[in-house]
């Protein structure tokens, strides 16, 4: 007996998890390609929305979800919204981006190309939750050793530093304590998420 295509803790397939999350039915999708045509990083993807969508809509082939799941596109998106303007089915491309993403990182499929864009997105995170707001010199630093790219840019920053864009201390919020919360509340959310 064959198992369920794209077989999923929940016994979803990868679409439907995408409907459920974002409203997006990736099902409307025609292929007309005016999100490809208008993606300012198209040429870096390696599938274009338009083809992100179409794997989607393989319902029946797992190994596409899984593409699209280990795509370096996803990571790549800038949630710019122009896929989502010029779109005539209106389409939130943006945030079906953002849900595969969720599910790459939930489900260890992050593409290698994406290591940088990662340490970076968590550098600029952990900034903003230990000060309230961007720390420059505690995001490049906790960047640089997460991303193991110690020399790059290096000769920029006495620059930055003597035109006063980076600070040797950072600024903090006043209310910590709201901070605090506000990101267990966050992170208590993310856990429940089906």
């Amino acid at each position: 007996m064959r198992s369920e295509p794209h077989a999923h803790p929940a016994g979803q397939r990868l679409a439907e998890r995408v409907l459920e999350k974002t409203g997006v039915d990736v099902a409307r999708c025609y292929q007309c390609g005016k999100c490809s045509a208008g993606c300012p990083l198209a040429g870096e993807m390696d599938y274009p929305p338009s083809q992100i969508m179409h794997l989607l809509q393989l319902l029946e082939f797992p190994e596409f979800a899984e593409a699209a799941l280990r795509s370096h596109t996803i990571w790549l998106c800038l949630t710019c919204e122009i896929c989502y303007c010029r779109c005539p089915m209106e389409l939130d491309i943006p945030k079906v981006m953002d849900t595969l993403r969720h599910e790459s990182l939930a489900q260890n499929k992050v593409n290698p190309k994406a290591r940088d864009i990662l340490a970076f997105h968590r550098a600029f995170l952990d900034s903003v939750r230990y000060t309230g707001r961007l720390f420059e010199m505690g995001q490049v630093v906790d960047y640089k050793l997460r991303s193991g790219h110690f020399l790059q840019d290096m000769l920029q920053a006495p620059w930055m530093f003597l035109a006063g864009k980076l600070h040797l201390l950072p600024e903090r919020v006043r209310d910590r304590a709201l901070l605090k919360r506000m990101f267990a509340k966050t992170l208590k959310a993310k856990e429940n998420r089906p």
